[in-house]
């Protein structure tokens, strides 16, 4: 929002994780190329953390951490290909909550078992969200845009990015609680659902 003090902020947690433990031995590891999946679309937050860690690892590894973005069903299309991948350590899932504790419940059949074929390696970063409108909208405040809202139900635009996503269960939960009546759109990641709210495609997102 324009307004600083009307700002909502949440916190995202970010997390690698990867298929069972794999043989080799930590001074062995790596010994070639590592993969790391994001199953988003390039550019949002996780994404953006991802690469920043990718190369960091890069630089102290000297081998290669390939960031991998494979977005789609809410993070689940990234997720099972991680979990099908070889138990070798070569291949990292770096993802936010959604696709590990989140869709089993919105999902009622998951190609994967977060809890039998992943496992967690360390908390990547914690980030805070804001809610953002496109600056054509007439409101400066989250007060503003609950009353916009309220004088014109079903118009004004919630860009998601994905299903299952924290920014999707908080847009949800905003929704649910001032009983505004938004139109969600479901996007594969927090980057083109803000290019849509900059273009004026969408009114809002939380981010």
């Amino acid at each position: 929002m324009k307004n600083p003090a009307a700002t909502l902020a949440f916190t995202l947690l970010c997390c690698i994780v990867c298929v069972p433990a794999f043989a080799q031995s930590p001074a062995a590891y790596p010994i070639k190329p590592v993969r790391m999946i994001v199953p988003i679309a390039p550019g949002g937050s996780t994404d953006v953390a991802s690469r920043i860690v990718a190369q960091k690892l890069t630089e102290r590894w000297s081998q290669q951490v390939i960031v991998d973005n494979r977005p789609g069903a809410g993070g689940n299309i990234g997720t099972e290909i991680v979990s099908r991948a070889p138990a070798d350590g070569y291949t990292l899932l770096a993802t936010s909550p959604g696709p590990i504790v989140v869709n089993q419940w919105l999902f009622s059949k998951l190609p994967f078992d977060p809890a039998k074929d992943l496992v967690p390696v360390t908390m990547l970063a914690a980030t805070l969200h804001v809610m953002s409108v496109n600056p054509s909208v007439p409101a400066h405040s989250v007060r503003e845009l609950i009353e916009l809202s309220k004088k014109t139900p079903g118009k004004l635009v919630l860009a998601s990015g994905g299903i299952g996503v924290p920014s999707d269960l908080m847009g949800e939960m905003f929704k649910n609680l001032t009983k505004i009546d938004m139109v969600t759109v479901q996007y594969k990641g927090g980057a083109p659902a803000m290019a849509d709210v900059i273009g004026g495609q969408a009114t809002v997102i939380r981010v």
